[in-house]
């Protein structure tokens, strides 16, 4: 099979820039050496491009996964072409068709079903068909002003923030060219690597905690530095999620941020996969494992028996729930302030309530239930 023609303008790019940074960065530290404040502003950009990549990019344009105010889609706009990761349009156009066609080596712009070097980078570096314009699928991007703003006056944008800001805080602090390599460019390329870690790592190395139908993975160390979007397998099972780190606790800075903006009423509309959804995701991967597992062992009938009435039971109860969340939410949205609905809206609350602890008891069942059944299982031969 002939090679997809070579993009010189990106081939360049991504070979010259990791090569100045890996020498003229140690060289001019060595010699001259950087201070705090240098340092402090290569952080600040270099989260004010990440953030505007993964929750404007990503979260808000490529999934709609909530709606910002003008402001915010303004500022993420400009991070994004600090970036330096192609425009919005070009941008969630490839990440939909990523979405759409995941892990077909002739659709996926990035697959990693081609490797590790093309789902990182090497996509980028050559003419692909899978990468070939198409903005048939962004037609709502389309409408969006800023979006279409950011598309014409995009090179300038690149030009303004990865040379004129570093430029500008240089010449106000005394060091322009500290100021250039530092939060121009290091600042650049690690920008541009830890997002691309995403397309090819997260789909190779981590778990599979909510579906197997695809290669996405969640990698909770990927999430530290990627501003949370190593939970790979969650979101590419819910992507109209906002969040990708479901638990409070997930490292997952980018929703912090959405939902902090909600509180102050830049951010709305925020969409969320109900828990019973990802209750019962993660309840099917855990007994579609425990079969396999056991497929390759000899395990007694009454252990195979209970695994299937837990499921079985599992299974109904997060039906039950999530049935009833959904007719509790209609009810609070619908409700007439008299006693009779007031009191109908009380029975289906309390009710809700029971089935939520239905469920999370039912959960220590089942979790005991695997424990028991590994603990059980004969060493293989």
């Amino acid at each position: 099979m002939d090679k997809a023609p070579i993009n010189w303008t990106n081939m360049l790019l991504f070979s010259l820039t990791p090569a100045f940074a890996v020498t003229l960065v140690p060289l001019y530290g060595y010699f001259y050496g950087y201070d705090l404040y240098e340092w402090l502003m290569f952080l600040f950009l270099m989260m004010f491009c990440g953030l505007s990549v993964t929750a404007g990019y990503h979260r808000m344009w490529s999934h709609k996964a909530y709606k910002a105010h003008p402001i915010v889609r303004f500022i993420f706009a400009l991070g994004g072409a600090c970036a330096l990761q192609n425009d919005v349009m070009h941008w969630s156009s490839d990440h939909r068709r990523h979405h759409r066609f995941v892990d077909d080596n002739q659709r996926d712009p990035y697959s990693a079903g081609r490797g590790f070097w093309f789902s990182h980078i090497g996509w980028i570096l050559r003419n692909h068909e899978s990468s070939k314009e198409d903005f048939s699928n962004i037609k709502d991007i389309q409408q969006d002003p800023i979006a279409v703003w950011q598309h014409k006056h995009y090179l300038s944008l690149v030009l303004l923030t990865n040379i004129g800001v570093p430029a500008l805080l240089g010449y106000l602090h005394g060091d322009i060219i500290a100021c250039l390599l530092l939060g121009g460019l290091l600042r650049l390329v690690l920008s541009q690597h830890v997002t691309y870690l995403i397309n090819s790592i997260a789909h190779m190395w981590g778990g599979q905690t909510f579906s197997d139908s695809h290669s996405a993975r969640d990698n909770p160390f990927l999430a530290l530095i990627t501003y949370g979007e190593g939970y790979h397998n969650f979101h590419h099972t819910f992507q109209w999620d906002y969040r990708n780190g479901v638990k409070w606790w997930h490292f997952d800075p980018t929703k912090w941020l959405i939902r902090t903006l909600s509180w102050i009423g830049l951010t709305r509309n925020l969409k969320r996969t109900s828990p019973a959804q990802i209750e019962t995701a993660r309840l099917q991967m855990q007994y579609q494992k425990a079969q396999e597992k056991f497929a390759m062992r000899d395990i007694p009938e009454n252990w195979r028996l209970k695994l299937e009435q837990e499921y079985e039971q599992f299974q109904l109860l997060l039906n039950q729930w999530n049935e009833m969340r959904q007719t509790w939410q209609e009810a609070k949205e619908k409700r007439i302030q008299d006693a009779l609905a007031h009191w109908e809206h009380m029975q289906l609350r309390d009710r809700y309530k029971e089935l939520k602890y239905s469920v999370k008891v039912q959960k220590k069942r089942w979790r005991e239930v695997l424990r028991n059944l590994h603990d059980a299982l004969p060493a293989p031969a």
